[in-house]
């Protein structure tokens, strides 16, 4: 008989073998739909880019453990029903080296093993498990009603095309997911937006191609040098970034909170304003990052300009983008650029208009831009009543933000920290930054992401930028073809570029290079999505 303890225990072993592996190839991949916020549409154009090798390593996959399973199995015909199970060796074989190779090409910023996220990996397993016990099961069904030799020792050759379904099972698992996902997180939102209109609390909205994490933590050490302030975690910009905020604290025990507002979409800061309305925002400034999603620099313009009509008192824009947002309607404040400003490597100083009053500052933050920043903050927390005193303090204070131009010393190395710049602006002054140091300079980059039409473009002048430097590493395999074709164009020493698969295999070269009076620049470490 088909059925029976000893086939059906054959059957589920399998299944749970291929679950175990397909499961752990996957991971990456969940890890590039978490970080498209779970969005399976944008999944599978990230994977159809032939730049990416998405499908491309699933299809080597495939064709691996079909050619291995064949061999096998053929090789062991003699074993009779044993040949295919034999045959599955391949198949696990080339699974493990997929899954190591998977791994090791994973920079600094990992998967984020959130709940959500494990939720979702365990529904993939189910659905896998579930898939492959009834192609097992078929397939045996098969060899029983046939009985042909042949077809017994390769009866698990099909199995071969379940890397191909990897995507497609994601996708599946994602929308099972979504039933109850969508429904929680709606209503986790409605709580916090209902919450914070019963409250109190003065909202701080701050939104811009960059820089928002860096003008919140700067206005958050000034305001909260006279008020309790709360701010969005991290970098937390989207709704269940600021309902996480406001759902977890008594909004009652604070007098500020600031909402970092991040965009990829039209639409999105008004989804965010709907939730907190801003009595005062800040726009940092407008470049074409995420030009992917948002399709033009004018949507990305009127997305941002979304903060300012909701705004119910006053809305901050540094000067060199005041121009933009002129035309749309509400209370528009420009913050012009601070005068004198002198930036070292030990730091930047500045002159800063406040009011009536000119202040000269000092800051250890690194770079001429960081001026445009503490003029921002300052702005803002000098219309909220903070002393001109508290705000100089605030600013001599200030340390060095996490990832954003963090200077570290290590063993007579400087090590510049960049590894959250995303954006062109952002690497520009960065690599300003990097001049400003004596002794070697070296880069570190993958290149910047996101940027639509003008990716390859803007990689290319990148490229051009870092021709003057004494070693430039390019990590990664999707951007820097872009970057090395603008480093030698500009004149760059083609002995001083080295291309490294991963950041661990950049480090391990960077070990062998530096000395004492190095300053090494680590720009834009991009999470999985873009390897």
């Amino acid at each position: 008989m088909f059925i029976s303890i000893e086939k059906t225990v054959e059957c589920i072993l399998i299944a749970l073998m291929l679950t175990g592996l397909l499961g752990a190839s996957s991971y990456k991949a969940l890890g590039v739909l978490q970080s498209f916020r779970y969005d399976q549409k944008k999944l599978i154009k990230w994977a159809k880019n032939k730049e990416n090798l998405g499908f491309s390593r699933h299809a080597l996959l495939a064709t691996m453990c079909a050619l291995s399973s064949a061999v096998l199995a053929l090789c062991f015909s003699f074993a009779g029903q044993w040949s295919a199970v034999i045959s599955l060796v391949g198949f696990a074989l080339f699974a493990v080296l997929y899954i190591r190779a998977d791994f090791k090409i994973a920079l600094k910023v990992d998967t984020a093993a959130t709940p959500r996220f494990k939720r979702l990996f365990i529904v993939t397993l189910f659905v896998y498990a579930v898939i492959c016990y009834i192609i097992v099961t078929l397939l045996n069904f098969a060899d029983y009603l046939w009985k042909y030799p042949l077809f017994t020792a390769l009866r698990y050759f099909p199995l071969s095309v379940l890397p191909l379904l990897i995507y497609p099972i994601i996708c599946l698992s994602n929308l099972l997911c979504k039933i109850y996902e969508e429904p929680k997180n709606k209503a986790y939102v409605r709580s916090a937006t209902e919450k914070l209109s019963k409250s109190k609390i003065k909202v701080v909205g701050i939104t811009g191609s960059f820089a928002k994490t860096t003008v919140k933590n700067l206005l958050f050490a000034m305001l909260q040098k006279k008020y309790k302030v709360l701010t969005t975690p991290r970098s937390h910009n989207t709704p269940m970034g600021i309902a996480l905020a406001a759902n977890k604290n008594n909004l009652d025990e604070y007098d500020f909170f600031i909402a970092e507002m991040g965009a990829r979409n039209k639409g999105d800061i008004k989804e965010l304003c709907e939730i907190c309305p801003p009595d005062y925002s800040i726009i940092t400034g407008v470049c074409p990052q995420h030009l992917q999603s948002f399709e033009s620099v004018e949507n990305i313009i009127s997305t941002k300009a979304e903060i300012i009509a909701p705004t119910k008192e006053k809305c901050f824009i540094a000067e060199p983008y005041f121009n933009l947002f002129s035309d749309f309607a509400g209370e528009k404040v420009i913050i012009n650029n601070p005068s004198s400003v002198v930036a070292s490597q030990n730091g930047t100083e500045f002159c800063l208009q406040l009011g009536e009053n000119k202040v000269q500052v000092k800051t250890k933050l690194l770079g001429e831009h960081t001026a445009t920043n503490f003029a921002l903050a300052a702005a803002v927390a000098f219309e909220l009543g903070v002393s001109i005193e508290d705000i100089i303090g605030a600013i001599e204070e200030a340390d060095y933000i996490e990832h954003r131009l963090q200077l570290i010393k290590s063993n007579e190395v400087n090590i510049l920290d960049d590894g959250y710049n995303a954006n062109v602006k952002g690497a520009e002054a960065a690599l300003g930054v990097l001049n400003l140091f004596d002794g070697r300079k070296i880069a570190v980059t993958p290149g910047i992401v996101e940027l639509g039409v003008l990716e390859k473009q803007e990689n290319r002048l990148l490229g051009e930028k870092l021709c003057n430097l004494d070693l430039v590493i390019l990590v990664g395999q999707t951007l820097v073809v872009a970057v090395k074709e603008g480093y030698i164009s500009a004149g760059g020493d083609e002995q001083k570029l080295k291309i490294a698969p991963n950041l661990s295999a950049a480090q391990e070269y960077l070990k062998a290079y530096i000395k004492p009076g190095d300053t090494v620049l680590f720009l834009n470490d991009l999470p999985d999505t873009y390897l």
